[in-house]
């Protein structure tokens, strides 16, 4: 089960909408105590159907999250026509099996439906969210 706080969610509805029309994509870090702080990473691929992170911002970025002794918790990124569930790219371009991936869909941008997952060796498990 995935625990996030509303205002994460919120985060990550708003990074959604805000980079609409094309995919927008993210990670979470934290620890056993939860999750401490959203990176917002820039879709080099500026793309309505996929994303690609910016190497130099993920790279600084893991660098800030190992050196704050945390751990990648969850990778996200928008559909932006299609549900939130892993297309075939996703599952195999997850190469994190310890992360959650969190999808939002703005198929209903008035309520984009937000949902996580566990991709681990090309096997898709739908996970709970519980938001605190």
């Amino acid at each position: 089960m995935l625990k996030i706080k509303q205002v994460f969610v919120n985060e990550m509805i708003a990074h959604a909408l805000e980079d609409d029309p094309n995919e927008c994509c993210g990670i979470l870090a934290g620890n056993s105590n939860g999750i401490m702080k959203l990176y917002r990473m820039t879709n080099v691929a500026h793309s309505p159907y996929r994303y690609d992170m910016d190497p130099k911002e993920l790279y600084n970025t893991y660098m800030e999250i190992d050196d704050s002794g945390w751990d990648i918790m969850v990778i996200y990124h928008s559909h932006t026509h299609t549900p939130a569930y892993p297309s075939d790219t996703d599952i195999r371009l997850a190469t994190w099996p310890d992360a959650f991936y969190v999808l939002i869909s703005l198929m209903d941008k008035s309520a984009p439906p937000v949902n996580a997952f566990k991709i681990v060796d090309g096997v898709v498990s739908e996970e709970e969210i519980q938001v605190l």
